[in-house]
């Protein structure tokens, strides 16, 4: 392998996302909201572009109008120099069908990478948050000699059932010995038992060896057409699958708290916990990082305004981030994400929560531990999060740990 290989990167956008309805209801989950201004494909993008990788496609298939005009309209490059993020929508290539898994996606995409003839191939999930520079993860590939690499993140023992779990021989611990997707358990780290070693989702794979592998799986009895659950165990039954440890992975700008920071965001929970890390006093993950900036435009919108100082209302927020657009106006907004274009009234309150683009919280209404998608709407004196019988009669989806989730465009009356 040259030291100076040719890359083309895909992007896997085109799961259902259907532990995060109601979010997913209306959209694609790597379009879901995340952070205020962001959209979840906006981290691995910026990714990618800050690693200087910039051709990339990205591969679309459930509810992807708002995915597609999002990568459209904020994801341009001068053609001059060959750059281009490029949304594909599943095509039925290979027959009348879509997608059958991440696998297939790329198997029916072969004719572009056969265009663009890379001699690597990055591939990335579309709705993880972190930071990383692919460029180290693709050395590592180069100086192993694998034929396929899978980037790798201890996880909890406990959560086994919710990753890709990578063996590794311990003599050579970049070789994968054995990779399962999902199992009900397995065995903890030598170190530390309690942790193991989990797939992120992303890959590095040289681009003759990914072919055949994608060919062998188009023609297996047993497969899901899956990346993680037969491609990755394809290489490591050969003898050809390496790890690259995301903790050696050096960003520049990034603090020790948040170097090594990465959520899966498939579920509610993961999803609020995600926003509540980067409200913390030192925020475990730093949105604010000039050298490593994460890109997306948020359009032309004026900048947030609190007004009101009186001595019975006072608009304000407090260990919060709140996007531009956003009026508090009399409101008490407290450690919460607020969207664009929010409308917070007075005597209202907004609590350990997480508010879409044009929210409208009226007067004296209380929000507490709720995300409230796109919209909706509290009249006056209503509540989300407060009665939680009242919630579930109305038809809100409300988390084991509390967390109550609103649909896009609700109105909520008191």
């Amino acid at each position: 392998m040259k030291q100076n290989p040719k890359i083309l990167s895909i992007v896997l956008a085109g799961g259902e996302g259907t532990r995060l309805m109601p979010l997913t209801r209306d959209r694609a989950k790597p379009a879901v909201p995340f952070g205020g201004v962001f959209r979840l494909v906006d981290f691995p993008l910026s990714n990618l572009v800050n690693s200087d990788m910039r051709q990339v496609i990205v591969l679309t298939q459930y509810k992807s109008h708002s995915l597609d005009r999002h990568i459209s309209r904020v994801w341009r490059f001068s053609a001059l120099l060959g750059n281009y993020v490029t949304p594909v929508p599943a095509q039925q290539r290979l027959g009348k069908h879509w997608y059958l898994g991440s696998a297939d996606a790329i198997l029916q995409t072969i004719n572009i990478i056969e265009d663009v003839q890379p001699d690597i191939v990055v591939i990335v999930g579309a709705d993880h948050v972190y930071r990383m520079d692919f460029r180290q993860m693709v050395q590592s590939h180069i100086d192993s000699g694998a034929e396929f690499t899978v980037a790798g993140i201890r996880q909890p023992v406990s959560q086994s059932n919710q990753f890709g779990v990578i063996n590794t021989d311990p003599a050579h611990p970049q070789v994968i010995t054995h990779f399962e997707e999902k199992p009900e358990t397995t065995a903890g780290l030598a170190d530390d038992p309690s942790m193991m070693l989990a797939s992120m989702g992303n890959y590095v794979a040289n681009t003759d060896a990914l072919f055949n592998a994608l060919r062998q799986d188009e023609k297996a009895a047993d497969t899901k057409h899956d990346m993680g659950g037969d491609i990755a165990p394809f290489f490591a039954a050969r003898g050809e699958a390496g790890v690259y440890d995301f903790t050696l992975n050096d960003v520049p700008g990034s603090t020790e708290k948040d170097r090594a920071y990465w959520r899966d965001v498939g579920t509610i929970k993961q999803f609020y916990d995600a926003h509540m890390d980067l409200i913390a006093y030192v925020p475990d993950f730093n949105l604010y990082n000039e050298q490593w900036p994460i890109y997306t435009n948020s359009g032309s919108l004026p900048p947030a305004k609190f007004v009101h100082a009186g001595r019975d209302r006072l608009g304000h927020a407090t260990d919060s981030i709140v996007s531009p657009g956003t009026i508090v106006s009399g409101g008490e907004v407290h450690h919460s994400v607020i969207s664009p274009n929010v409308r917070i009234h007075s005597w209202s309150q907004v609590v350990d929560s997480v508010l879409f683009d044009g929210v409208v919280i009226n007067r004296r209404a209380r929000v507490y531990k709720a995300i409230l998608d796109k919209n909706v709407v509290l009249t006056e004196n209503a509540t989300v999060g407060i009665d939680t019988e009242r919630d579930i009669k109305r038809g809100f989806t409300i988390t084991p740990e509390g967390i109550t989730v609103v649909p896009k465009g609700t109105v909520v009356s008191d």
